[in-house]
């Protein structure tokens, strides 16, 4: 009967173990197969961003930007505001550009070079382009790269992420005041 027991013991644990497979590649399936936010099953988790983009323009201390509109295919995953990031104001809005790449807007009123070295680290200027009648200064780093320029009298604008510099520049032409 001691043999009946430790059979039946072994038996338990493998259904314990095929049932938990089981439930793993439901939950796997699910994951991937369940529409996100912007109805795609592809990972990138959309946020909305219009509420808080108006909210931070009324509290910036600088003329704070955001598009009205992404362009087509991008998808923001991130965003926020600080009124008091290190005694400084901070606007950030992250996105997933239709390319797969990452972007972002990162604005403060704190110190350009600190905004910058902050947002795009290693970062050494790499020339310039107009975009919408406006000058950016190209900055290349490690990682990101980025279009800096001035946000008003008082503030840093940095355009950064993995994305090309041909989509930074979209991202600005899409930004308003």
């Amino acid at each position: 009967m001691a043999g009946n027991s430790s059979k039946r013991g072994r038996q338990t644990v493998r259904d314990m173990v095929l049932s938990m497979a089981a439930v793993g590649v439901v939950v796997v399936v699910a994951y991937f197969s369940i529409p996100n936010a912007d109805g795609k099953g592809n990972g990138v988790h959309a946020v909305p961003y219009q509420v808080e983009l108006a909210s931070a323009k009324r509290a910036a201390p600088y003329p704070l930007l955001g598009p009205q509109q992404l362009p087509d295919g991008w998808k923001a995953t991130s965003v926020s505001y600080s009124p008091n990031d290190k005694g400084h104001a901070a606007w950030h809005l992250g996105m997933n550009t239709a390319s797969g790449q990452y972007a972002a807007v990162e604005q403060s009123n704190g110190k350009r070079d600190d905004v910058v070295a902050q947002n795009v680290p290693g970062a050494k200027p790499d020339g310039t382009v107009t975009v919408a009648g406006q000058e950016w200064e190209r900055v290349q780093g490690d990682r990101y790269r980025a279009l800096v320029r001035p946000a008003g009298d008082t503030g840093t604008t940095v355009l950064t992420g993995t994305a090309s510099y041909e989509e930074l520049a979209r991202l600005a032409e899409s930004l308003t005041p």
